[in-house]
């Protein structure tokens, strides 16, 4: 598989960055006037002069899981050996959250599925972020497809979520990505652009957000995005957090890829520089394998 360049040549925007073409899929060009302008669960990097990415290591589970198969996979992630240079952090249901902090090792991390958009209320079903603070939650998922696309929750909605959770403490992993039938329409840049810009009006910093870019058509469908693919998009992500926010916080945010990641195709994408990670579903419910995912690439170095 031939690698992409990293850098992008000529003015780096929507209308004007033509990404190469792929087996299967039409040219990612958009072809649209957007404004893109920003107006108001594994690697190891080392270098002597430049500040490092640490790589994130996510388990997302959704609505997977029981209180015996819960505890038959902390047993799993407990004993297992995991690199001490990858951060780690798994997403159990909220029911579950308590159980799973309990017995869970300390050297990995707790994050929520989802949060409320402000403080708690009379908002029956859902969960507030103080509430998740309060039983030791460090990270929220926050615009995972499924509330965008089954909940129905739009770009600025999501927006003022992350907003909220980072100004209560709470770490961020802001998912983006584009529906099959968009990147086949050749919007998978403006897709993520525009999600991007709701996040980057909202936030007070980017200071404790992971962004995790989930091509929809990817996920749980068993179809994973080439290394080819996903590094393309990642690097546009990286070179419009450089251009719409600022280049050190495009040198620092960590980039992870969601989508049909397992134990078989993670140590290729996570050869791609602009890789930093995965967020995992399915296979993440299998301790042995996900323990596969996060040391299948410590061995690689990249400075930020």
């Amino acid at each position: 598989m031939s690698m992409i360049s990293t850098s992008l040549s000529g003015p780096k925007s929507a209308t004007s960055y033509c990404a190469p073409e792929f087996s299967g899929l039409r040219r990612l060009c958009p072809n649209n006037n957007t404004n893109n302008s920003h107006s108001p669960s594994f690697l190891r990097f080392t270098s002597p002069r430049k500040p490092l990415r640490r790589v994130l290591a996510m388990a997302g589970t959704g609505q997977n899981g029981t209180k015996e198969s819960i505890t038959k996979l902390i047993s799993d992630l407990n004993s297992a050996k995991m690199e001490s240079d990858v951060d780690v952090v798994v997403a159990p249901p909220f029911i579950y959250i308590d159980q799973v902090k309990s017995s869970l090792t300390d050297r990995i991390e707790i994050s929520a599925q989802n949060s409320w958009v402000s403080k708690g209320g009379a908002f029956t079903g859902e969960i507030s972020v103080e509430q998740l603070k309060d039983i030791g939650c460090k990270w929220v998922i926050l615009g995972h497809s499924e509330r965008r696309h089954v909940i129905g929750e739009d770009n600025q909605f999501i927006g003022k979520k992350a907003g909220y959770a980072l100004s209560q403490g709470v770490g961020v992993i802001a998912c983006i990505g584009e529906l099959l039938e968009e990147r086949e329409a050749g919007k998978t840049f403006d897709v993520c652009y525009q999600q991007l810009k709701a996040y980057a009006d909202a936030v007070p910093s980017w200071d404790n957000i992971v962004i995790a870019y989930e091509p929809v058509w990817a996920i749980g469908t068993g179809v994973v995005a080439t290394p080819a693919q996903a590094q393309e998009v990642h690097v546009a992500v990286r070179d419009w957090l450089k251009n719409n926010v600022s280049a050190e916080v495009a040198s620092k945010t960590r980039i992870i890829y969601g989508g049909s990641v397992n134990g078989g195709n993670c140590a290729e994408l996570a050869k791609q520089k602009d890789i930093d990670g995965f967020l995992v579903g399915g296979a993440s419910l299998k301790g042995p394998e996900f323990a596969t995912i996060v040391n299948s690439v410590t061995s690689k170095k990249v400075a930020a």
